[in-house]
């Protein structure tokens, strides 16, 4: 190997390696080199520790310059100039190896920051999607539909009236459409002494709660009211929500045999709730309505499966319970028969066959439906 360069202006000695010796180390002293013997073994050890050692820059020169990271890139991404300073040790006949680190720490700031544009379109594009007309859903795909959220919404109306502008007659309501936008339970606050009230709910379920395909007779009558009966369609969904203190509440939202009348701007009605779970539900001790145990297998039947404490646990009641439902239209398109409007509907929760008290669920949404 060459010896390492010397000031200007001072005579280089050269000396050549001594032949048998294992290898030649050039150290400057005070009166000039000194030849030292080197193993080559320790060599290679000492480079290996010299590269797992922290990256470090060494100036060979004073003369040599040293580029550092614009401090204005730094702050512009959140990082202190002394943390973010590229240094990069030049020798003269490698100039043109500075311009290359400038031009690495621009292009690393770009890519920061076009990856900071990405993030923020990704979080952007799963934000409720547009809603769209009933054209325009039949118009697209199902690869165009897949995983938007637009199967769960209900249509909209482009154009038409801000009023219900159907004359009076019988018509037969179809592709009826219930989209719930809030779910409220009325429950015990969080604080102590707190009087029950409707508080709000996180939602549990996935995008499957929409009603929707529901038809039946609709009557205008000549005074300007109308009624409506639920004969068919996908009339229920079973929705889970969680209120503010953890406890989950599972509920069927459905209008069943749906019988509402009053004017167009709030006409409501009463409706049928099927239970949560089926008779044939079996609990984890086997029990359930018309199939299973009548009681806990580890209890004897007349004895303490048969006390008040557990009667509720062990007859599983599957009866139905009602609801009531008000709608409200809120504009209309004579032309295409399209009606469209607001709805709240009030319904008891899931009882677990009877076991547990059910809670009032609140839910408040759109509706879309079609008269013919």
């Amino acid at each position: 190997s060459l010896p390492p360069p010397f000031a200007a202006g001072r005579r280089r000695r050269r000396r050549e390696p001594t032949e048998g010796k294992e290898g030649i180390d050039w150290r400057k002293t005070g009166g000039g080199l000194r030849e030292v013997s080197v193993d080559p073994k320790m060599a290679s050890l000492q480079a290996a520790a010299t590269l797992m050692q922290p990256a470090r820059v060494v100036q060979l020169r004073k003369s040599a310059g040293a580029v550092t990271a614009p401090g204005g890139l730094s702050k512009a991404f959140g990082f202190e100039p002394s943390a973010a300073r590229l240094t990069c040790s030049l020798q003269t006949d490698v100039k043109d190896f500075a311009q290359r680190c400038a031009d690495a720490t621009k292009l690393a700031g770009f890519a920061l920051a076009a990856s900071a544009l990405v993030v923020a379109g990704g979080a952007n594009a799963e934000g409720v999607p547009k809603r769209l007309t009933y054209d325009e859903i039949q118009s697209k795909t199902y690869m165009e539909v897949k995983g938007t959220g637009t199967a769960n919404q209900c249509p909209t109306i482009d154009g038409g009236v801000e009023s219900f502008a159907f004359k009076a007659g019988k018509y037969t309501m179809k592709k009826l459409c219930l989209e719930p936008t809030s779910f409220t339970v009325k429950a015990e606050g969080v604080s102590k002494n707190a009087p029950p009230e409707f508080q709000n709910t996180k939602l549990m379920t996935r995008l499957t709660y929409t009603l929707d395909e529901i038809e039946g007779p609709f009557e205008v009558a000549s005074d300007g009211t109308v009624k409506f009966e639920e004969k068919d369609g996908i009339d229920y969904a079973a929705v889970t929500v969680q209120l503010p203190g953890g406890e989950r509440v599972p509920f069927l939202f459905t209008v069943k045999q749906l019988v509402a009348s009053g004017k167009p701007d709030s006409f409501s009605g009463q409706f049928l709730v099927p239970s949560y779970r089926g008779s044939s539900f079996l609990d984890p001790k086997g029990r359930g309505g018309s199939a299973g145990y009548d009681s806990a297998v580890a209890l004897p039947a007349g004895g303490r499966g048969d006390e008040e404490e557990l009667v509720k646990e062990n007859i599983k009641d599957s009866s139905s319970s009602t609801g009531s439902i008000t709608l409200s239209v809120s504009k209309s398109k004579p032309d295409t028969g399209e009606v469209i409007g607001v709805f709240q509907s009030v319904q008891p929760s899931d009882t677990d066959l009877g076991s547990k008290a059910p809670k009032e669920v609140k839910i408040q949404g759109i509706w879309y439906a079609q008269l013919e």
